[in-house]
């Protein structure tokens, strides 16, 4: 079936083979192996061990990671087109080695000498998993100031960190996790958070259960009782996490929209197959008007995302606030998988409910990313707020 073009920038032409040869990777190798990796366990773990493996030696791991940790150095720029091809499975971040980018750029530009020695090149390989963890029990995940965790100096100059974080992302296999703590102050002081970067296998440290969303696993809930972490271990300056927090949040949201992309590209096509290859009485489905509106309102939420999503990676790419642009991003991209998901399924009746398809995984995704990240609603007051602010042009597209 003849390709269709999705909107906003093209793929670069030095690009262009390593995007098709990452895209061929995920479909070829890891989509099959889904069921598998969203059921989680030891069999998960082995399968996704197997297709890092598999990855590296297809000279694919670690595209975006920087070359002298051992990436490959890919500019955000060029990598924006291969993460939409990683991410068409919600696993092929793991499996190509691009899902510790966030981890290893924060450590590396804010962990000490002796962490970054110790951890960065070793994360980069994928001899070690790290994951990020913010939200606690009872507390909305939108609102950082009433952290509870807490982590007291120790008379060896380190720290003790109690407390409790759920829905962790990773953190089931994990072997370092970064901790939002408060070192000073009281719930809801707007000062006195840190981040903390404590090893798992640290005694105190206990994984209390798995949290599935809708079904998948993947996130975790755990437990910190005066787990001890060394002074080198405070990432950043002492209070300073919700700066450090929100350089992950811009550009690890942009790169959660790209992955959405190629999702939604996926149900995308699913949904163009089934209408042209199956058949009723009085011809294929891609006859019914009400189906060519499905296919028609998929490729305008699809065109007009990626535009969206593109103009928050130039600003990104560029060094420049893109709040305003990641915010649109944000809930353009997870609305538009959902929609689309959404229309494949209905595109393909009962068969798009079943095991057969990945159309309800996909589906599962979309309506989560509504949530993780941020709700929906928190993006839009956000930049609804800074576009009716008195001088707007400030926070606007082209200023």
């Amino acid at each position: 079936m003849e390709d269709i073009r999705i909107g906003g920038p093209p793929c670069p032409p030095e690009v262009a083979e390593l995007r098709e040869r990452v895209a061929a990777f995920v479909r070829e190798r890891v989509a099959p192996c889904e069921p598998v990796l969203d059921g989680g366990g030891p069999r998960a773990t082995a399968e996704l061990g197997r297709l890092r493996r598999e990855a590296k030696a297809a000279g694919l791991w670690a595209l975006p990671l920087p070359a002298e940790l051992g990436g490959q150095g890919q500019p955000l720029g060029s990598y924006a087109h291969l993460a939409e091809a990683e991410g068409a499975s919600d696993h092929g971040p793991a499996a190509l080695g691009s899902a510790s980018l966030l981890d290893a750029l924060m450590l590396r530009r804010h962990g000490s000498p002796g962490v970054r020695e110790r951890y960065l090149k070793r994360l980069v390989a994928g001899e070690l998993r790290a994951c990020y963890a913010m939200t606690e029990p009872g507390t909305p995940g939108t609102d950082p100031f009433l952290t509870a965790t807490r982590a007291v100096p120790a008379a060896d100059g380190g720290w003790r960190v109690s407390g409790r974080k759920w829905f962790a992302s990773g953190a089931v296999g994990a072997d370092l996790v970064t901790v939002l703590a408060r070192t000073d102050g009281d719930p809801p002081d707007r000062d006195g958070l840190s981040l903390l970067l404590v090893p798992t296998d640290a005694p105190g440290f206990r994984l209390l259960r798995e949290l599935p969303v809708l079904g998948a696993a993947g996130h975790a809930e755990f437990e910190l009782d005066e787990v001890a972490v060394a002074a080198g271990h405070l990432i950043g300056e002492r209070g300073g996490a919700l700066g450090i927090a929100g350089e992950r949040l811009q550009l690890g949201r942009t790169l959660r929209c790209l992955r959405w992309l190629g999702q939604a590209r996926r149900a995308f096509d699913l949904m163009r197959e089934r209408a042209v290859g199956r058949s009723r009485s009085r011809g294929p489905l891609a006859g019914l008007q009400l189906v060519q509106r499905h296919v028609f309102e998929s490729l305008l939420a699809l065109r007009s995302t990626r535009s969206l999503v593109y103009e928050a990676v130039d600003r990104l790419d560029a060094g420049l606030d893109a709040h305003v642009e990641v915010g649109l991003a944000k809930v353009a991209a997870a609305r538009t998988l959902q929609h689309v998901a959404d229309a494949a399924i209905q595109v393909h009746g009962a068969a798009g409910l079943g095991p057969d398809t990945p159309l309800p995984a996909l589906f599962r995704t979309g309506r989560a990313a509504r949530i993780l990240d941020g709700p929906d609603e928190l993006h839009i007051t956000s930049v609804a707020r800074r576009v009716l602010r008195p001088d707007p042009e400030a926070d606007l597209p082209g200023r």
